[in-house]
């Protein structure tokens, strides 16, 4: 499985971001696609989570209500919208990909992009 995530930036406050990750290497019907962030000093931090089959999605509280995730089969693609974005989601946000049940456990994903940086100011 490979992933490449892109779309990382600087932007203001208020602003929005879509942050993308293609996927490939094999048919991704039984998968879940998420998102994780991970600021300095801080740990791996789950963001949005979504089922490649039926689009069942689970967000964390903090971004739950101003981020969006979805998939496009077409494209092997999942996205990121983030909205309203506010200088505490300043982070490398990772796209990855596990087998299974949607779940919010980093260490349960084993595969992972390589990062984008994403940079709110105020």
């Amino acid at each position: 499985v490979q992933l490449q995530a892109c779309g990382g930036g600087l932007v203001q406050a208020g602003g929005s971001l879509r942050l993308s990750c293609a996927a490939a290497g094999r048919t991704f019907t039984n998968y879940v696609m998420a998102w994780f962030r991970q600021s300095p000093g801080k740990e791996r931090e789950f963001v949005a989570a979504i089922t490649w089959n039926l689009g069942r999605t689970i967000y964390s509280d903090s971004v739950k209500g101003r981020f969006a995730i979805s998939r496009d089969h077409a494209e092997n693609t999942v996205y990121l919208q983030m909205n309203s974005l506010k200088p505490e989601d300043t982070a490398v946000y990772y796209c990855s990909a596990r087998e299974g049940n949607i779940v919010s456990v980093p260490n349960l994903y084993p595969h992972w992009g390589q990062g984008t940086l994403v940079t709110v100011s105020s």
